[in-house]
């Protein structure tokens, strides 16, 4: 029996949310894996990377696995009823209800956070307690049938945990071999608790016009929830 997976893809999605964890799923023996969107055209990442949609949202199966990533083109998407509509009616079946990086945000505001422990890139991660999400600072946090993964490279992690979760772990150390995923960096600056003061202040600087715009979106987003409730 193949096991559906599917993985949004959409304008300014940031690559390697996405194809960490499609590399990973799809190195698993058993497992189809689906780039939804709503059309069948060539989509271009935040870093200019031009990847080609399988699904659109009408024709793709009910998903064992659905899964968000993130990327700068996510501050559209929580604002995107035909993209949030989608995500409610695979998460009524879906065994698991998966994100990376700030796709949580994404889950949040199709309503799926409430009350769900979760975590999202650093820079993000207060945003989460606007959708009442529990915010955990952890590299993958599972609440019961939610996954969510960190920033970027943690999808990987967060794959390659669900992995774990649905075939067992010898299976997933399997596919962690296959790809040697051995991370060691040559530096110990992928944490704001980590890197030194000067390059978390330029990192921070960096990311607050983008940050205050999205902060924004998220306010208009929980107001119209409050106007008129999603319901998972």
């Amino acid at each position: 029996m193949t096991l559906n997976i599917g993985i949004l893809m959409f304008p300014k999605v940031q690559q390697l949310d996405l194809t960490g964890p499609f590399d990973v799923f799809a190195t698993a023996p058993g497992v189809t894996v689906h780039l939804v969107w709503k059309a069948l055209e060539p989509v271009m990442s935040s870093t200019g990377l031009l990847m080609m949609p399988t699904r659109t949202f009408q024709s793709c199966p009910p998903l064992d696995v659905i899964c968000v990533p993130g990327g700068v083109g996510i501050d559209a998407l929580m604002e995107d009823a035909e993209t949030l509509d989608f995500l409610n009616y695979q998460a009524k079946h879906a065994r698991y209800v998966t994100s990376v990086c700030t796709g949580a945000l994404v889950l949040g505001a199709a309503g799926l956070l409430k009350g769900r422990r979760a975590t999202t890139h650093w820079a993000s991660h207060d945003l989460l307690e606007s959708f009442g999400a529990i915010p955990i600072k952890e590299r993958v946090v599972r609440d019961g049938n939610l996954m969510t993964g960190g920033g970027v490279t943690a999808g990987i992690d967060f794959a390659l945990t669900l992995l774990g979760e649905l075939f067992g772990e010898e299976k997933a150390q399997l596919v962690q071999l296959q790809l040697e995923y051995a991370p060691a960096p040559p530096f110990d600056s992928g944490r704001p608790d980590t890197a030194s003061a000067e390059v978390l202040a330029t990192a921070s600087e960096r990311a607050a016009p983008g940050l205050a715009a999205r902060r924004q979106i998220v306010e208009r987003v929980v107001a119209s929830q409050v106007e008129s409730p999603v319901t998972a």
